[in-house]
C-alpha cells in the first residue's frame, strides 16, 4: 500500500471546470478531494444511500442543505445525511478545495433535487 495524494490519485473533471481526485474509492467508503474555481456550482441533488461529510481545506464554500445555506471556511465541515438535498457552490474570488467523505460511495447514487423554495 502506497501513500496517496492528488499527484497520483485518479483525477476527473466535473461541472464547471471543477476537479476531483479519488483518494479512496471503495464501495463502502469514498474519500475525494475536490477543487471548485470561483463562480462554480454543482447541481442540487440528494443521495438515496450515501451520507457525506464535506470538509473545507482551503477557501470558502457555500453549502445549501435542505434550504439552509451554510458558509464553510477552511477547517470547517458539514454532515449531509442520506436523502438530504444539497448543493455546494463557490461564490468567492478564489478556488475552494474540500474533502468529500461518503459512506457508502456516492457515485451512482445521485438523484437530482430541483430547487424549490430555498432561501439565500
Amino acid at each position: 500500500m502506497a501513500a496517496v495524494s492528488t499527484a497520483n490519485a485518479e483525477h476527473y473533471h466535473w461541472g464547471q471546470s471543477c476537479d476531483g481526485w479519488h483518494l479512496l474509492a471503495g464501495d463502502d467508503l469514498s474519500v475525494i478531494e475536490e477543487r471548485m474555481p470561483p463562480g462554480s456550482v454543482e447541481q442540487r441533488h440528494r443521495h438515496a444511500r450515501a451520507r457525506q461529510f464535506f470538509y473545507v481545506l482551503e477557501g470558502e464554500a457555500m453549502m445549501e442543505l435542505e434550504g439552509v445555506v451554510h458558509r464553510l471556511h477552511r477547517g470547517e465541515g458539514l454532515h449531509v445525511p442520506s436523502g438530504s438535498a444539497h448543493q455546494v457552490r463557490n461564490e468567492s474570488a478564489a478556488d475552494v478545495r474540500f474533502m468529500v467523505i461518503s459512506a457508502p460511495k456516492s457515485h451512482g447514487d445521485r438523484i437530482p433535487a430541483p430547487l424549490e423554495a430555498v432561501q439565500p
